[in-house]
């Protein structure tokens, strides 16, 4: 780290979330410096680099991990490419803000929490930025109180204007419930044991091959039930809403009550058109609240352990779309080490 204490990030990957990660470190956050990019494409990455001062352009993560001046990594290259860049940054015991997933499949997620473990100290928090979502936050703080009372049952519905072609039946739980699975585990505080999945007719304007819309169906360690409906091709916009029903009262969020506008004939607001302008203030918080902690010398946020869960929950949920069954989520019992 710098005489003056700025925090100096390697970012692996270029595409729409690396990009926009580097600006935001260049132009939003505080404490922090971009020292490094990483891409497989060369020029991208040095186009890239270019924007932030005294920033090196690599192809390889490992070398951008070992050049002087990177403290920590923020990796959002494709998620195949997790498990690798994860362990050589335990190799050089760097702090790590992981995308999600963190690995695309629970065996790689597994090595990671292993590798992790032998390190002897936590190093991953894993970005999943609805907990830094303002409105999310509110309503985690409001079921922690126990106001409510228990929470029985918790509405959720996540509704994208459109995907591309190459998006699959797979990806809708993949790449889109699993925000909803980790929210439910966050929110709840309770593990997700079994998932259904049930197809209605699928939307005429979704792509050739899409199963779109799905409902599916999380139960819980604590008895909870929880639905969530995915709708990546709604037409009209991005949506992210969560209801839980309690004992003692329900609490929605994400209803985006901003400005109302009443005009000839017409009223109401706007509606975000997809994640990275809806959540934009969350990778924001998410962000600056890591670099923080990694300048204090700790680990907050989501765990590997809470991202091996979601991997756990995501082959369950796959399993549960091809067959049509209840099906139940196989994990290891959590490790001492993330308690």
């Amino acid at each position: 780290m710098s005489q003056q204490g700025t925090l100096g990030i390697a970012v692996i990957g270029t595409g729409k979330m690396g990009a926009d990660h580097v600006r935001r470190i260049n132009d939003v956050i505080s404490g922090a410096r971009v020292a490094a990019v990483v891409d497989i494409d060369e020029a991208r990455a040095k186009a890239v680099a270019d924007l932030s001062e005294g920033c090196h352009a690599f192809t390889d993560p490992a070398a951008a991990m070992a050049a002087p001046g990177v403290d920590a990594v923020l990796i959002a290259s494709p998620g195949p490419a997790h498990e690798a860049a994860l362990l050589s940054a335990f190799e050089h015991d760097l702090p790590v803000l992981c995308e999600k997933p963190l690995t695309p499949d629970p065996e790689s997620a597994l090595r990671v929490l292993e590798a992790e473990q032998r390190l002897g100290h936590r190093r991953v928090q894993v970005g999943f930025m609805r907990r830094y979502d303002t409105e999310f936050m509110k309503l985690k703080s409001l079921l922690a109180s126990g106001e409510l009372g228990r929470p029985l049952l918790m509405h959720c519905r996540h509704r994208n204007a459109s995907v591309h072609s190459y998006f699959t039946t797979e990806m809708l739980i993949n790449d889109s419930v699993v925000h909803e699975m980790d929210q439910s585990r966050w929110l709840l505080e309770q593990e997700i044991t079994n998932v259904t999945v049930l197809k209605p007719t699928s939307n005429s304007h979704a792509p050739e091959g899409l199963a779109d819309p799905q409902l599916v169906i999380f139960e819980t360690t604590g008895g909870a039930i929880v639905n969530v409906e995915i709708f990546a091709s709604c037409g009209f916009g991005y949506q992210v809403q969560a209801e839980a029903v309690c004992e003692r009262g329900t609490a929605r969020v994400g209803d985006a009550h901003g400005m109302l506008v009443n005009r000839p004939g017409t009223w109401g607001g706007e509606i975000a058109p997809d994640f990275v302008a809806r959540f934009e203030e969350a990778y924001d918080r998410e962000v600056q609240a890591w670099v923080n902690a990694t300048k204090r010398g700790e680990v907050e946020g989501p765990s590997a352990w809470d991202g091996y869960a979601a991997a756990a929950v995501c082959e369950a949920g796959v399993r549960a779309q091809s067959t049509g069954e209840r099906t139940p989520v196989d994990m290891v019992v959590r490790p001492a080490f993330y308690a």
